[in-house]
């Protein structure tokens, strides 16, 4: 999936208990600490060039990060530590696992598929790329309207 739609879908879920752009973070986070970091590199070494990069191009650090922070065996707990000491936030926090259940399904093992148990298990499935009119035209009717309900009942006044 892609990086907006998730954060959009991590303030749309986990953003309305006070933490609305801290669940906007949490939401795009995997992406950010990978892809995010790997842009912020070509673009200080000035390699970087607009569209994605083949594969074979991208550094084994970038596949290794995407790995982590695409991971329930990472996430959960440290989700787990911070909801002891903050439940508040760990709740915004779950936009991080939400993500990696959307990217789970919405990647095909030609372009980085999502490793749910690393590093327990490289288990990964064959999904169906979220750029395909399939997922993409769901994944953005789903996003109006739960984010058009959100708005309807923040101007209410009321939480949903």
């Amino acid at each position: 999936m892609d990086t907006l739609s998730q954060a959009l879908w991590g303030y749309g879920l986990f953003g309305h208990r006070m933490h609305a752009r801290l669940a906007l973070l949490f939401g795009a986070l995997p992406d950010l600490c990978s892809f995010g970091a790997y842009l912020l590199v070509r673009l200080l070494d000035g390699s970087f060039q607009p569209g994605p990069p083949p594969l074979i191009s991208r550094p084994t650090w970038l596949f290794i990060s995407y790995d982590i922070w695409h991971s329930f065996v990472v996430c959960l707990p440290i989700i787990a530590l911070v909801a002891y000491w903050r439940r508040d936030i760990a709740f915004t926090m779950l936009a991080w696992p939400f993500h990696i259940v959307l990217d789970f399904p919405f990647h095909s093992l030609s372009y980085i598929p999502t490793a749910i148990f690393w590093p327990i298990s490289d288990f990964t499935i064959d999904g169906i790329p979220w750029s395909n009119p399939e997922v993409w035209l769901p994944n953005v009717a789903g996003l109006i309207v739960l984010l058009a309900y959100r708005y309807r009942h923040k101007k209410r006044g009321r939480r949903p």
